[in-house]
């Protein structure tokens, strides 16, 4: 089994977001910490990174459960699902209040026992379908 110090803090990010307290991401993350699906406005850091999950917590409201947990020595992947509900201002009215769920996988790299960058990839067409902004497509041959 392969361990990583930087696990703890990885677990940490999970319960922040879930929990909607920010204020322990700089014990975290690295002082240059990238999250590389940040808006190219959101600077470096610990503060970029509380800015990005601010609007993941209060304007989404996003939940994670936790799917699984991979190490290596310098990374550390989290499949996880995402868990929200329609947003009118950001997903628009019609899908105001419809629940969905988003799988996702997150990938860290970690330097000693922090988060030194992030990487995600999340099913948005799925959240799309679910709150009936896009039709859902069967596979070729497919029956109803």
């Amino acid at each position: 089994m392969t361990t990583n110090p930087a696990e703890a803090a990885a677990l940490r990010i999970q319960d922040a977001i879930n929990s909607g307290d920010l204020s322990g991401l700089a014990d975290c993350v690295t002082a240059d910490f990238v999250d590389h699906g940040a808006r190219a406005s959101i600077p470096p850091g610990p503060e970029g990174y509380r800015r990005a999950l601010t609007f993941v917590t209060q304007v989404l409201g996003i939940t994670y459960t936790l799917d699984d947990l991979i190490t290596t020595p310098d990374r550390i992947v989290i499949r996880a699902t995402g868990h929200g509900v329609g947003v009118a201002e950001v997903h628009g009215p019609a899908a105001a209040g419809r629940e969905y769920s988003m799988p996702s996988i997150h990938i860290y790299r970690t330097e000693d026992d922090r988060l030194a960058e992030h990487w995600a990839v999340r099913d948005e067409v799925a959240v799309l379908q679910q709150l009936g902004l896009m039709p859902e497509r069967r596979p070729p041959g497919a029956r109803e």
